[in-house]
Parts: structure tokens; sequence; C-alpha cells
């Protein structure tokens, strides 16, 4: 080190690098400062002992890698026909099925939390955040990981793909549970060549299948604890009685502004615009009409949670709020991310097959393009809350008192449960 750094100041003083601004005297330093070698001449990068050596569980027997890195059995070389993207395959849907379990093991974490009350307790409410948020990450991975299996042409698909039949990726049971936990509809599911979707699994599976149907799904808790927002009782606050009158005394003062201009083109445009409003309004005020869009499947949240979602909306800046309306945006990611996920599979099936029947027996691409829409998006009505913002000044003013109760966290309840039990 001494030598270069001798050999090195030889050049500077010499005029040789003298071109180089860092050259100046002004940045010299002493090389022997990069040496790896530490105090007494011993590496400190070494310093340390090989507890592995000492017995007990090492990495391998650990994350049990001789079961998983031997899980990949080709059915070409099986057949004397070794195929090499088929390894490439494998590999991908089943890196897909292990984040699938991820996300089910987070799921299930924040359904308990939910069911378990223990979200009253606002501490918690930062775990369910985290964890919804992991899932959204999570999905995020796997609409990205798409990639990796286009870098496989269609031919190179075609010279193991009938090696696979009848297998298909419909056939994913942690990908149902996980539609059915988050609370896809069973009524707007699409068939499956006119059969119900269970009936592609068998013992056990249909079993797990029928259960999380029977359980209460993310969907519903959300409901449950939306429609206890505070703020939307009657003889409190009353949120929703304030912004209905808010809203439509808005409505008149904009109409009689626009009444009062000279007649034109752009008069009349404005005052249908208005009139739109004012029905659109009218609907959402309206709980017969939303209890008829809910039997009809275009609506997915009660009257009264649709209340609490829009009064978070409303109000997120407020500290009480800020970690709910994270958790709504959240589950609108995931929908997003999972309605991605479904677009980038129809894109690469339809890429890699165009037209053909699926391996599985389906229309393959028609049938995968049909599931790209509104009736598997579980948390459309957080998407549609846009509709219906409104200028703040319409928005109902806090008073003193439910301000205070939503400046202020409540971080525990001793009368649902102790501290202890948060997780």
């Amino acid at each position: 080190t001494l030598f270069r750094s001798a050999c090195f100041c030889k050049l500077f003083d010499t005029g040789i690098m003298s071109g180089c601004p860092f050259m100046t005297r002004k940045y010299q330093f002493s090389f022997n400062r990069l040496s790896i070698e530490g105090n007494g001449g011993e590496d400190s990068a070494q310093e340390g002992e090989n507890k592995a050596s000492k017995g007990g569980i090492i990495y391998g027997e650990y994350l049990h890698l001789e079961k998983v890195l031997d899980a990949q059995e080709l059915q070409s070389e099986n057949k004397g026909n070794k195929i090499h993207d088929e390894h490439l395959f494998i590999v991908t849907h089943q890196a897909y099925e292990l984040w699938f379990k991820q996300i089910l093991w987070e799921l299930d974490s924040v359904r308990e939390m939910f069911q378990n009350g223990h979200v009253r307790d606002e501490r918690n409410m930062l775990k369910v955040v985290t964890r919804i948020h992991r899932i959204a990450i999570i999905f995020k991975l796997l609409v990205e990981q798409f990639a990796v299996l286009e870098t496989m042409t269609a031919l190179d698909f075609f010279d193991f793909r009938d090696y696979l039949s009848p297998a298909s990726g419909f056939q994913s049971l942690q990908f149902r549970l996980l539609e059915n936990k988050i609370g896809v509809p069973e009524s707007l599911r699409v068939p499956y060549n006119r059969r119900h979707y269970r009936d592609s699994f068998k013992g056990k599976q249909n079993e797990l299948l029928l259960k999380s149907e029977e359980e209460l799904t993310l969907l519903q808790l959300v409901e449950s604890w939306l429609e206890r927002t505070p703020g939307l009782e009657e003889q409190g606050f009353n949120f929703w009685g304030k912004l209905q009158v808010n809203i439509f005394k808005g409505i008149d003062e904009e109409f009689k502004v626009a009444q009062a201009k000279p007649e034109s083109e752009e008069k009349e445009e404005l005052l249908a615009e208005l009139q739109k409003q004012r029905e659109l309004f009218t609907s959402l005020f309206d709980e017969k009409r939303h209890q008829h869009l809910l039997s009809k499947g275009e609506r997915r949240l009660s009257y009264n949670a649709m209340k609490g979602a829009l009064m978070i909306y409303f109000y997120r800046e407020e500290p009480r709020f800020q970690v709910p309306f994270q958790l709504l945006t959240s589950l609108m990611d995931i929908d997003a991310l999972m309605t991605k996920w479904r677009y980038n599979h129809v894109c690469m099936v339809h890429r890699m097959i165009g037209t053909k029947e699926g391996t599985g027996g389906s229309s393959g691409y028609h049938y995968l393009r049909s599931t790209v829409s509104d009736r598997y998006k579980v948390f459309v009505d957080l998407f549609n809350l846009s509709t219906f913002l409104v200028p703040r000044h319409w928005i109902p003013k806090l008073n003193p008192s439910i301000h205070k109760f939503l400046y202020t966290a409540e971080y525990s309840d001793s009368s649902y449960f102790s501290s202890d039990d948060s997780d």
C-alpha cells in the first residue's frame, strides 16, 4: 500500500496526472487509509466465529432447500425429450404459489384482528395497514414477474405445452382461496366451462374452498368496521345529514349564479351539468336506491359503510382518520394490482397460445379476458367514492367536540380487551 501511494505521488509530482482536478494538493490523502488492515495489522473483517460449526440448524435446513430445490420435475425430461424452458415455467409458477401462501398468511392475520375486535385498539390498526400494504407490494411484484415468463417465446412454450395437459392455472387452490377470503362474490364469478368453479377441485381442496366461502371475508369485516365510523350518529355530529344539507345548498347557490348569466350555449351547458350533479347526489342520499344497487351487485358496501368511507375521505387529514385512510387506499391498491395481474395474464396467454383452448380445457384467452372486469373488483365502491367529492367548503365543519375526538387517537379501550392481546 505504501509502495503504491509513493508511486502515485511520484506521478503527481512529475505532472503526468496534473490534468485531473482531484490530483491537486487540496484533494491529496494518504492511500494507506484504504488498507483493509485495522490496528495492529489484523483484518477486522475477519473477526468473529463460525457458530454453525458448533451445531444447530443451518441455512439449508431452516429453509428446507433440499425439498424446495428438488421440486422442479420436468415432464418433458420424464418423457425423454428435455425442454430447457420448462424449468423456467415451473420455477416461475412455484414462486407465484409461494407468494400466494404469504398473501394468505397476511390476509388471515388481518381478518383475525378484525374478527377479534383488536382493531378497536388503534395501535393495532397500524399492524393491519402494514400487512395490507405488504399484500399490495407482493402483488406488485407478481405483476412484474410476468416479464420473466415473457422472455420465453410462444414457440419455446409450444415445445413443452402438451406435457402440461390437463394441468391449468385455474386449478390454483391458493388463488381461489385468496379470492374468496378477500371477498369476490360467488354470484359474480365467471362460470368455468358453464360449471361452478368449485367443480374443478375434489376432496379436501373442495372442502377448503367451501369453508372459505362460509367465513367472513375481508370485505365484510371492513364493512362492519366502516359502519362504526365516529361522527355518523344522527344524535351526535350527524355527518351524513349535514353533508346532504350543504351539498344541495351549494348546488342551489350555483344554480342561481348560472341562471343570472346572459342566455348562451355556455349557460345551457352549465345548467345541464348542475342538474346532473343534483341527480347524482339525490341518488347518493337515497338509501332504497343503494339497496337496489346492492341487490344487483353494483354496490358492495352497505349504506352505512359507504357513509363511513366517505367521511374518512373528507376528513382524512384528521389524526384519527389518517391510518383508516391509508387502509382504504391500500385496499384499492390490492384491487388495482389484482386487476393488472389478471390483465397481464390475459396478454401473456394471448401471446403464447393465441385463441387456442387452454390446457385445462377452458376457452383460454376468451375465458381469461372475461375475468378482467369490475365484477372481480372487491372494493369497487371505494374507487367510486371520487364520484362524490365536493368543494372543501361544502364539507361540514367539525364542531369542537368531534374535532377534539378526531384529533386525539384512542390507544386502547379496556372494555374490549387488554393491550397484551394485541397480536
